[in-house]
């Protein structure tokens, strides 16, 4: 073999093992600081004016007639929002509407927890019968309600704490 193509394999060799090392330092890197955080729309105080905004209610008024006049809210007034206590989002809150709520790891669900201990699509959070219902969908390790393990549908009302993995969640007014 003549010289320079020994030359250029040296170099061939050289090059992959940067690119080897490199590599290796990107997968460290990722492990070490997580996984890169996107916001998914309108930022945190954008959200909050627009919900400030659409939870008003009309106040009634009289008319003419002195019958009182208005909308009627049929929202349910023991809890208004959803608020994260503890674990790695703590302070975040979800306005409750009509909609469930899914809470896992999975960038599909409502509440996005970024917790080794939580499952895909770790519970459900819904309305029914005027009030709000926990599920638990399969997970792994478990949902928690007021140390209570949720097995079936059971009543989530205002005050209590539901645990999945590190974070808590509770329902406020």
């Amino acid at each position: 073999m003549s010289e320079i193509s020994i030359t250029l394999l040296r170099f061939g060799f050289l090059i992959l093992l940067w690119a080897l090392v490199l590599a290796a330092i990107g997968v460290l890197r990722a492990d070490l600081y997580g996984t890169r955080v996107t916001s998914r729309g309108r930022g945190r105080e954008a959200r909050r004016k627009a919900d400030a905004r659409t939870d008003k209610v009309a106040a009634p008024s009289r008319s003419a007639t002195g019958i009182r006049t208005g909308s009627i809210s049929t929202r349910d007034e023991t809890a208004a929002h959803l608020a994260v206590t503890a674990g790695a989002l703590k302070g975040t809150t979800i306005p409750l509407g009509s909609a469930p709520i899914l809470v896992g790891r999975s960038p599909t669900c409502t509440l996005v927890i970024d917790d080794d201990y939580c499952s895909a699509k770790h519970c459900r959070i819904f309305p029914e019968d005027g009030g709000w219902k926990v599920e638990d969908l399969g997970s792994t390790n478990g949902t928690f309600l007021d140390n209570q393990r949720v097995d079936d549908p059971m009543p989530f009302k205002r005050g209590d704490k539901l645990r999945l993995g590190a974070t808590t969640v509770e329902l406020r007014g």
